[in-house]
């Protein structure tokens, strides 16, 4: 933890909290998912550290390390300084179709390389879509705290995500793929 400074809170979500942090020696800004530790924590985390550390593509955020503390796990990323994609439609009230397109074909292209990679997110929303500070955003994955690997784990089939964004298959606890995304 010594080679990062804090910079500010970015937010919260189900497993703690997310900080934008400074490397000291580089001046790097990078996103630092703090988990609070404990057995049952770090048990689904490992699979998050897992999944995420082996994907390598443009539209995925980059996982970086895994920093240990005595109260804490923290997941080092990539920031993605352009926020939400979610806040961004908001704020845009609507997008044209080239707009929607632009953006939509990089998350189809960021799914299609996790599911070649034998991954499921499990909780693709737009909450979890992070967009670069480029003046042309580059579409960003993040959060694989739900995901699965058919080759480390079984298939999916419990119930995990965010309840209005859950497919039929998923709430039907029957054995699910990567088609329920859609």
């Amino acid at each position: 933890m010594e080679k990062y400074e804090m910079v500010k809170d970015l937010g919260s979500g189900n497993f703690g909290v997310a900080r934008l942090m400074r490397v000291k020696e580089t001046k790097e800004l990078v996103a630092m998912k703090f988990i609070e530790r404990g057995h049952k924590i770090d048990e689904n985390v490992a699979r998050e550290i897992i999944n995420h550390r082996s994907l390598r593509h443009p539209n995925i955020i980059r996982f970086k390390e895994v920093v240990l503390t005595p109260t804490h796990l923290g997941i080092v990323m990539e920031y993605a300084a352009g926020g939400e994609l979610f806040e961004r439609i908001c704020n845009a009230g609507r997008f044209s179709e080239d707009e929607a397109r632009y953006f939509f074909q990089q998350l189809i292209s960021g799914v299609s390389y996790c599911h070649s990679m034998q991954i499921c997110h499990r909780d693709l929303k737009l909450e979890n879509t992070l967009l670069d500070g480029s003046p042309a955003p580059r579409l960003k994955i993040c959060d694989f705290g739900y995901s699965k690997s058919s080759l480390l784990h079984s298939r999916p089939k419990s119930t995990v995500g965010t309840p209005a964004y859950i497919a039929p298959e998923v709430l039907s606890r029957r054995e699910y793929d990567g088609k329920v995304i859609l």
